[in-house]
């Protein structure tokens, strides 16, 4: 078995923890929740700054990040072996702040065996939860050229998504599948006729098949709208997001719910409660960039539940 330890450095750390726990009172057990738990560095401060009688529950796909979460030996949390898709689950107004950090850790990345990274060689897995559904090479082998270019113009952003697709499907015709990721690198490359200065060419490929495989944007909004239910009013939402497409999800959702929209057709009729309250947003400094460039893309953005009932949504 292969013993490697893969570092990671938490984006936001403080940032996103003081967003969290700030404001809240010390009067009664508060319930928090890592719904990213990684390899534990926000929950690690949370629970830190948590009172005795506190609960801390933390949700994660990845096999390896639940053993990290079971090593801390921490009788105040409670570990949910899968996605924060399933928030919703937990009790109604039970939940005092919920923390998502939407990156792919460090350790997934930076193990080849995970098939991340275009940079090393390895299984096209891109699996969060490598015991459970189909790998990208699995889904590669039988999916139709309109399909792979959709997947990857919609969730790469990628505007040459249309020739990928053609080289992807000539190969798997002329050599069969492609089944480790510097190959699909080197293919994708080959179709890639420019790129942006200091950006691989497989970057947008690599990170669309990645959301797709695990239905990362339909899990992110299901989650916000799980949080509608389970924050209690006074409740926080952080919410730390790496591209535009999450970071478009976070924003319209927090704005939909924590702005007054003046209906013309209807000007009489009560106005909507609002269930958040925007708290803005936060980039990380200058000086962590520097020491983590992995946090460059990195928007924090933050919601309080407002005292509209929750049941009203």
């Amino acid at each position: 078995m292969d013993h490697t330890i893969f570092q990671h450095t938490t984006v936001l750390l403080h940032e996103a923890v003081d967003a969290l726990m700030e404001g809240t009172s010390v009067l009664a057990s508060k319930c928090w929740v890592d719904g990213t738990f990684g390899r534990g560095g926000h929950s690690r401060l949370i629970l830190s700054r948590m009172a005795p009688d506190d609960t801390l529950v933390v949700f994660d796909k990845d096999p390896e990040a639940i053993a990290v979460a079971q090593a801390l030996g921490d009788a105040r949390v409670a570990i949910r072996h899968q996605g924060f898709a399933h928030l919703g689950e937990l009790d109604e107004a039970s939940v005092d702040g919920l923390l998502l950090d939407l990156g792919v850790s460090s350790p997934q990345i930076d193990d080849a065996s995970r098939g991340f990274s275009f940079r090393m060689d390895g299984p096209l897995d891109m699996r969060m939860d490598s015991t459970r559904g189909q790998t990208v090479a699995q889904w590669l082998e039988f999916a139709e050229l309109g399909e792979i270019a959709e997947v990857i113009r919609e969730y790469g952003e990628e505007r040459f998504a249309g020739g990928i697709a053609k080289a992807i499907v000539a190969r798997r015709q002329e050599r069969g599948p492609i089944v480790g990721t510097a190959d699909l690198a080197a293919l994708v490359a080959s179709a890639v006729k420019s790129r942006e200065p200091g950006q691989n060419p497989a970057t947008r490929t690599f990170q669309a098949l990645r959301i797709f495989i695990n239905a990362e944007l339909d899990e992110l909004e299901q989650a916000l709208e799980a949080s509608l239910k389970v924050l209690r009013p006074g409740g926080r939402l952080a919410i730390i997001s790496f591209h535009s497409l999450e970071d478009r999800i976070v924003k319209r959702f927090i704005e939909r719910h924590s702005k007054q929209v003046y209906d013309r057709k209807m000007p009489m009729a009560a106005d909507k409660p609002l269930h958040l309250r925007a708290q803005g947003r936060i980039k990380p400094s200058a000086q962590e960039v520097a020491n983590n460039p992995r946090a460059r893309s990195a928007i924090m953005r933050v919601a309080e539940r407002t005292e509209a009932p929750w049941l009203s949504v």
